[in-house]
């Protein structure tokens, strides 16, 4: 009986497994079955050889080769922005972006996004609190994911690395020492408009060197500086990423920089 029993499992293990089904309920708030069989699969795409690098579908704006994705704004003789676009001015060395003169903006517009970029400051950057190791990510132009050496350097609890700035501190403060690379993974979800009316606010979930910082956050509004912010106003469906240049000495740096747009 042992044996009998034995190979009746086994010949039970050995039948293809069904791809799906069709007489299963429907899952609430959609057209689709519970494991349907006829529900489109999602496609393939191939990770990035090691963790961090691009995915085969992301749109990669620095890879160390060249700054050909960012662009700055021309300014007059007496530093005035004009309005027009000009080439990144921010030199590459040893395939790193120095970012120094200037904040430089994406020629894409995207709106909801996966986000990946990796900085680095000096040791001996001058200078504490905000003007030391600062930079930023600005999504849509408007919402900023703070970049700070938050090593050894005390300052304001909504404006460390992680954090929404000027509104939600991050969860823990997960930075390496400077002179290390840090690295950012960001999903921001875009806000819903009726028009150019914002509906539903802008969310973010932020990873600093792997360690979840903020957890589909929601944003309260435009960056402001000192002040609360809100979403009065008109707002695009899409526009470039910034990345700021707060003039620090020396500047930081930058490599590995991609992005996925999101539905």
């Amino acid at each position: 009986m042992l044996a009998l029993s034995s190979t009746a499992s086994f010949a039970a293990d050995d039948k293809p497994s069904p791809i799906g089904y069709s007489d299963t309920p429907v899952i609430p708030g959609t057209k689709w079955k519970v494991h349907d069989i006829d529900r489109p699969r999602p496609k393939a795409v191939k990770p990035g050889d090691r963790l961090g690098d691009a995915p085969a579908d992301a749109i990669i704006i620095f890879d160390g080769t060249n700054a050909d994705a960012l662009q700055s704004k021309k300014k007059d003789a007496k530093g005035k922005e004009t309005g027009e676009m000009v080439p990144c001015p921010w030199k590459i060395e040893n395939g790193e972006l120095l970012v120094e003169g200037g904040d430089c903006w994406t020629k894409q517009e995207f709106a909801s996004c996966q986000y990946h970029i990796e900085w680095k400051s000096a040791p001996h950057t001058k200078g504490n609190s905000q003007k030391k190791g600062n930079g930023g990510t600005f999504f849509m132009d408007r919402y900023e994911c703070q970049m700070l050496d938050c090593d050894n350097n005390p300052t304001y609890a909504d404006g460390m690395t992680g954090c929404i700035y000027g509104q939600t501190p991050p969860l823990v403060n997960a930075v390496k020492k400077a002179g290390e690379w840090q690295t950012y993974d960001i999903v921001f979800t875009a806000p819903k408009l009726d028009g150019d009316k914002v509906i539903e606010p802008a969310y973010v979930t932020t990873f600093v060197n792997g360690v979840c910082v903020q957890n589909h956050t929601k944003i309260m509004g435009p960056t402001k500086h000192k002040n609360i912010t809100d979403y009065s106003g008109s707002f695009p469906a899409k526009a470039p990423i910034r990345l700021q240049d707060h003039k620090n000495d020396p500047p930081i740096r930058l490599r590995n920089i991609w992005i996925r747009p999101l539905p």
